[in-house]
């Protein structure tokens, strides 16, 4: 690896732009007025293939299109899928920035701009392992595809039928997704498991129109107070989700997995100073961290109803309505969970009252066995390149094309995170740090040197 080392240290600064010239692109794929960036940012990301000598294509959906690329094909070694996005969230409010979202800016160490974390800068640290290889040994050590989409900040909607149509052509022994954080500073981690989610939209309509809460009040039922009154029947003072058959696929905790979490560098006074709370609460007899990766969850995530301008008013609303979900831990259905919610909410809906359930995204959780081979190339790698061998972690968010990888190509899956939970994803002066910019491309140099031993 000695050439390649060399290679990576004459070419940060190249990287380093390379990297800001994708990051002033503004990629939104929420807001239409940026269809152009969307365009701008697929056709860069394709350019930076072509460059390299990948056969590529950049392939149209029904919003926005994906950049598919293969290496040159090396018989007898094994294939990897990269996954990735270029698309980006809204960079609104604006005022919040210190420097432009898109106007990439150095300072104490990171790079400050929209996408920098996610995914612009953790996507090409593959990309730029794979140029590595190409310029000084000719050629990869195995065979390398990589998939980049433009809606994953959206939804993914055109992603999932598009793997389920092309197994063949996607066929890989594995994926290798870098999307995410480390535990924390110098605390590079492989994420082995997501929770699922299932998301909902409940609506309860009571009188033809807002009433006056005195004339009325005690004689009719009133939708807020039924809505109130149905989410909170949904969940027990333990943190004990109350659906009939809700747990009979969660598989407890092996003694050997608490242990490990157990074993874990978690700081609990830290993660509540970090998120401003002065006490943690939840599902009773597990531990912090338990509770935000390997417990199923359920939470609301939004309300409306009624008045909610200044001052009094005093009406009885027509209707109410609520957003919330669960997150699902691996072997739950979202569908068997779903199926049970909407009997339990008709058994739970008042006389007067007609309810509405409308069913979002959902996916089912993952886990990926730690003595996979894949998983061992991947220690191996991160260690090199980090200096400290990695931590092993679950992830209590859901990202939906990890089960749709599991599902339709039936691979495992890394999840090799090279950004960190303060990286500010999603919201104002979003950071991405240099250091581990480079060490995740050094990483990726050697994944592949390691995953190409692999044979399933």
């Amino acid at each position: 690896m000695s050439s390649i080392e060399s290679y990576l240290e004459a070419s940060r600064a190249r990287f380093e732009e390379e990297l800001c010239e994708l990051l002033r692109i503004p990629s939104v794929s929420a807001q239409p007025a940026h269809r152009g960036g969307i365009q701008q940012a697929a056709d860069w990301v394709a350019q930076r293939f072509v460059r390299q000598g990948f056969a590529t294509e950049v392939i149209a959906t029904a919003g926005h299109p994906l950049v598919y690329a293969e290496s040159p094909p090396v018989e007898g070694v094994p294939t990897v899928l990269v996954y990735g996005h270029y698309d980006v969230q809204p960079a609104e409010p604006l005022d919040l920035w210190i420097s432009g979202p898109f106007e990439p800016t150095r300072r104490n160490g990171n790079l400050f701009a929209r996408g920098a974390t996610d995914d612009k800068g953790q996507m090409l640290t593959h990309v730029f392992g794979a140029e590595a290889w190409i310029e000084c040994k000719g050629r990869l050590p195995l065979n390398l595809k990589f998939l980049i989409e433009g809606e994953e900040e959206i939804g993914s909607p055109n992603l999932e039928p598009f793997i389920r149509g092309n197994r063949q052509r996607l066929a890989c022994d594995c994926v290798v997704i870098s999307d995410g954080a480390q535990f924390g500073p110098d605390q590079p981690a492989i994420t082995y498991g997501l929770r699922g989610i299932a998301y909902f939209d409940v609506r309860l309509t009571g009188p033809a129109r807002d009433l006056h809460s005195g004339s009325f009040g005690g004689s009719v039922m009133n939708p807020a107070n039924a809505l109130a009154r149905i989410l909170t029947a949904l969940i027990d003072e333990h943190g004990k989700i109350r659906i009939p058959g809700f747990y009979d696929d969660v598989v407890p905790l092996s003694d050997q997995e608490r242990a490990q979490l157990a074993a874990l560098p978690f700081d609990q006074q830290q993660y509540m100073q970090q998120i401003g709370v002065t006490a943690l609460s939840g599902e009773t007899g597990f531990t912090t961290l338990e509770r935000r990766w390997v417990r199923p969850t359920y939470d609301i995530s939004g309300l409306s109803s009624g008045y909610q301008g200044e001052g009094a008013k005093t009406v009885l609303p027509s209707s109410a309505a609520a957003k919330f979900s669960f997150r699902l831990v691996p072997d739950q259905d979202p569908e068997k969970i779903s199926r049970a919610l909407r009997s339990m909410l008709a058994g739970l809906c008042p006389a007067g009252i007609q309810l509405e359930l409308e069913e979002h995204h959902s996916a089912p959780g993952v886990r990926i066995p730690l003595d996979s081979p894949f998983v061992a190339a991947a220690a191996a790698a991160v260690e090199y390149a980090f200096g400290c061998p990695p931590l092993y972690t679950r992830e209590g968010g859901s990202i939906p094309v990890v089960s749709t990888f599991h599902d339709a190509l039936g691979v495992d899956i890394l999840l090799l995170g090279w950004g960190q939970d303060d990286d500010n994803t999603h919201s104002p002066n979003e950071k991405f740090s240099l250091a581990d910019f480079h060490r995740g491309i050094k990483a990726s140099c050697r994944l592949w040197e390691e995953l190409s031993r692999v044979r399933r």
